[in-house]
């Protein structure tokens, strides 16, 4: 018995469209990130993208669970001495809540050039309008 590899040419991409009304941040990025990467379909290779094109609408109405609006911040340095800036939670989704998934899922996704390749995948808007309805996506219902 061989097994069986997915080969680069052989792709067969689909577009999905998911919203994150209501959604807890990590869940969406977990099902988000499983899909780029393509887990969900029989063929995966782990070694080849295989995954789907993802467009997550109203962004602004992604669920931050506890205290985690307070709480947790999103960091980053500007590589110059003394420019570590941080934004609390509340405030990158008041003002790019986009910004809060595409962090999250890049957080669960490769940190190598597959994960690069995965990430460009994604595309999360504000709200409920996407330029993507010529790849007519499939609504993906969320399993948790």
């Amino acid at each position: 018995m061989r097994t069986f590899m997915a080969k680069p040419q052989e792709k067969d991409r689909k577009w999905y469209l998911i919203d994150a009304d209501g959604k807890p941040l990590g869940r969406l990025a977990s099902e988000v990130a499983v899909i780029l990467r393509g887990k969900h379909k029989p063929e995966f290779t782990p070694h080849v993208d295989v995954g789907d094109h993802v467009v997550v609408i109203n962004a602004e109405k992604v669920k931050l669970t506890g205290k985690k609006l307070e709480n947790k911040f999103y960091i980053w340095h500007s590589r110059y001495p003394g420019g570590l800036k941080q934004m609390s939670y509340a405030d990158l989704l008041r003002t790019k809540p986009e910004r809060a998934i595409e962090h999250a899922v890049w957080g669960m996704v490769m940190h190598n050039r597959l994960g690069r390749q995965i990430y460009r995948k994604l595309r999360v808007y504000r709200g409920p309008a996407h330029p993507h309805a010529a790849q007519q996506p499939e609504v993906w219902t969320m399993k948790k």
